[in-house]
């Protein structure tokens, strides 16, 4: 039988967890759990921007082997893909669940629910629980969080994000989560705007990345490699320079630390709706990626991994594809 960690024992048996998930539910009822700050009435039923009511949407969950080798291990990281999103990238690669609101509704599931999907991946022996999309069910992740404890949940957390966060959400995940994995997207507002359909984007996700490297700080892993605290930060390359990436990691370099790994992503692929937008219509080339990465060491970001250039043709999922999402599994 498992054991739960310590701490969340320690979160539970004082009461502080149900109490932080109780105020975050109370906040659906004019909700301002992300920075859309909607305020329409979720625990009745009221979708905002992001198309969700009360019952978290979770559209795949699988022993993911494609995350970061720290993340990944040799068992697999056991990744829940949450339904829907705050973000409307126009190159989304997850846009089969992030943005066909209509049919997500039949992956709406209870936090009962959402608490044994966590005990299965723990039990299928996965190295973490690594929540995908989490920014507008954070309530609903501690509700299930609340239920689960009790039965042994032991996993470290891992809240996987696309960095438009409301820090008063993020601050009642402060001794929750143990690993932090967001996007630094945009270095523009302008671009953020036009791509995401996100305002403030920059402001919004600095702050946040700010605030989980408070909580958590640097990497670390235990014997095996494997991650148990940290953040790791993503920025993806987009093709013309759309990224921003030389001002973000700039940012991230002095503002945050040279010592914050960094995960460079060159899988994009203009996928979904990029086609209609002619600086998205192309795959990086390899000059850009090789600009970044001597950025990177020019700043002095040297802890951390980077995708090699044919890793577009591994990463793209397909969740009507049976069982896992991704072809880059064991």
């Amino acid at each position: 039988m498992n054991t739960a960690h310590p701490k969340y024992i320690s979160l539970y048996q004082s009461g502080e967890l149900a109490r932080r998930a109780k105020r975050l539910e109370a906040r659906l009822a004019a909700c301002d759990i992300c920075p859309r700050a909607c305020r329409v009435n979720r625990l009745i039923g009221e979708p905002g921007f992001c198309h969700s009511g009360l019952r978290p949407i979770v559209a795949s969950f699988c022993d993911h082997h494609g995350e970061e080798p720290v993340l990944s291990g040799s068992r697999g990281s056991g990744t829940i893909f949450f339904g829907n999103c705050n973000l409307r990238c126009v190159y989304c690669q997850n846009f089969q669940i992030s943005q066909d609101w209509q049919r997500q509704r039949a992956n709406e599931v209870d936090c009962h629910r959402l608490a044994e999907i966590m005990l299965k991946l723990q039990a299928a022996g996965c190295h973490n629980i690594n929540l995908v999309s989490p920014s507008h069910f954070v309530p609903q992740i501690l509700l299930a969080l609340v239920k689960v404890v009790p039965r042994g949940l032991g996993l470290p957390i891992v809240y996987n994000s696309n960095s438009y966060d409301a820090m008063e959400t993020l601050v009642e995940l402060d001794g929750v989560i143990d690993i932090y994995l967001p996007d630094l997207k945009y270095a523009s507002d302008t671009t953020a705007k036009e791509l995401s359909d996100a305002v403030n984007y920059v402001g919004h996700a600095r702050s946040a990345i700010g605030e989980m490297y408070r909580q958590v700080g640097e990497l670390v892993v235990d014997s095996s490699g494997v991650a148990q605290r940290g953040v790791i930060v993503r920025h993806l390359i987009l093709p013309n320079g759309l990224a921003g990436s030389r001002q973000s990691l700039g940012w991230l370099a002095g503002e945050v630390s040279t010592s914050v790994s960094v995960s460079l992503m060159s899988q994009y692929h203009p996928t979904h709706r990029a086609h209609q937008y002619p600086l998205l219509s192309r795959r990086i080339l390899l000059s850009e990626y090789e600009d970044v990465l001597e950025t990177m060491n020019q700043l002095g970001l040297t802890s951390g991994w980077a995708q090699g250039m044919a890793s577009h043709r591994l990463y793209l999922p397909d969740f009507e594809r049976h069982g896992h999402p991704f072809l880059i599994e064991h």
